[in-house]
């Protein structure tokens, strides 16, 4: 695992990354070209090479760029990001990342790489660094982590999907906040689930990687329903509130 220097509570590694993207959205780099080595990128942005490294694998598994070995990490095509998030419902949403993470999560069982477990691991060890320095709700490597396993398919529509998924989670306001909520209940629980869905991709279980990947959602599925009835008993309560001023004896002697 690759050690990774913080500043101002960050990893150094994602501050890298958002200055990479802005650098590849500029057109600085067009799509086919060739990045810069290791050296001239870590002199660029003044931090070290492992910290470069560390970025280009979370940019690789945004799919932002390709590393292809003994020639260099190449600029690729923008993935298409699906409809905005408020087409969708939460629940909708929700559902889908089981059906379609549960399978991938068995499909990566077996095939995922040494590589791609070390990344895994590296992934799982941050969001345990989030955790002990408060970070309970940072999605950073928790999508790292999800999207290292849809990687390990070798499926690009997965890939695509799963992204797209991601993406549009980052963007609706209520599922954002259920995410948050849930994180904030229990953060060693969220990490109990990763960590079973790290030991079963490293034993190559394709049951076991499904069946934890599901379970992992379960909680996110029960807090969808939970703020969904609380928000019901809001509406009601108001309602009985205003036919109370609306029919009362108070405003019948006024």
């Amino acid at each position: 695992m690759v050690s990774n220097p913080t500043h101002g509570g960050r990893r150094l590694y994602q501050l890298v990354v958002e200055k990479m993207l802005v650098m590849l959205d500029s057109g600085e780099y067009p799509v086919g070209s060739r990045l810069p080595s290791e050296r001239e990128l870590s002199e660029r942005f003044d931090v070290s090479r492992p910290s470069i490294r560390e970025a280009i694998i979370a940019l690789e598994v945004m799919g932002r760029v390709i590393v292809k070995t003994g020639s260099g990490v190449y600029v690729t095509e923008r993935p298409d990001v699906l409809p905005s998030g408020q087409e969708f419902s939460p629940f909708e949403l929700t559902e889908a990342r089981i059906l379609f993470e549960g399978e991938a999560a068995a499909l990566a069982a077996t095939m995922i790489t040494d590589e791609q477990l070390n990344q895994l691991r590296a992934a799982y060890h941050e969001m345990v660094r989030e955790n002990e320095e408060g970070n309970l709700t940072s999605e950073v490597a928790d999508r790292k982590f999800h999207e290292v396993i849809a990687q390990a398919t070798h499926n690009r529509v997965l890939i695509h999907t799963i992204c797209s998924l991601w993406d549009i989670q980052e963007h609706d306001p209520e599922i954002v906040a259920v995410h948050k909520s849930v994180c904030k209940k229990n953060g060693q629980k969220r990490l109990a689930e990763h960590l079973a869905i790290l030991k079963a991709l490293e034993k190559h279980d394709t049951q076991a990687a499904r069946q934890a990947m599901r379970r992992h959602f379960g909680r996110t599925i029960d807090a969808l329903h939970e703020a969904s009835e609380a928000r019901a008993v809001e509406v009601v309560r108001r309602e009985v509130s205003e036919r109370r001023k609306r029919f009362s004896i108070e405003r019948l002697d006024d």
